[in-house]
């Protein structure tokens, strides 16, 4: 039922963009929170940016306002991950996660996980 699978990970220097994309099943992209969550290695995962089905609101983490937009194309089940200006601080796996069960948007109790796809921002 639940699939997602993400794509658009690279490497880049500070300062440069991607844009990551996760493409959901049916089932997964209908439920209540799409969320882009991150990994850097030997580190706890962190969510980053949500876009929930609550009024359509988009959620972010403070370190990533203003940097980072979220945004879905309906028509093809699948959510982006706009980032600009990118850090060091921002490199980390990152995953796509739906189907939120843990109360809030960034905790990491979500039942549908991708496989994740690496960032890498270094000079």
């Amino acid at each position: 039922q639940g699939f997602l699978a993400e794509s658009g990970g690279g490497s880049v220097q500070p300062g440069g963009s991607l844009r990551l994309s996760c493409t959901a099943s049916e089932y997964a992209y209908s439920r209540n929170c799409m969320t882009w969550f991150r990994q850097p290695l030997g580190k706890d995962r962190e969510a980053v940016a949500a876009i929930c089905t609550d009024a359509d609101r988009t959620y972010f983490a403070d370190s990533v306002k203003g940097r980072f937009t979220i945004s879905q194309d309906n028509a093809k089940n699948t959510v982006y991950l706009q980032m600009n200006s990118l850090q060091p601080e921002d490199t980390g796996m990152y995953y796509c996660a739906a189907d939120q069960r843990g109360g809030t948007w960034y905790d990491v109790r979500y039942k549908y996980w991708g496989q994740g796809t690496q960032v890498t921002v270094s000079a």
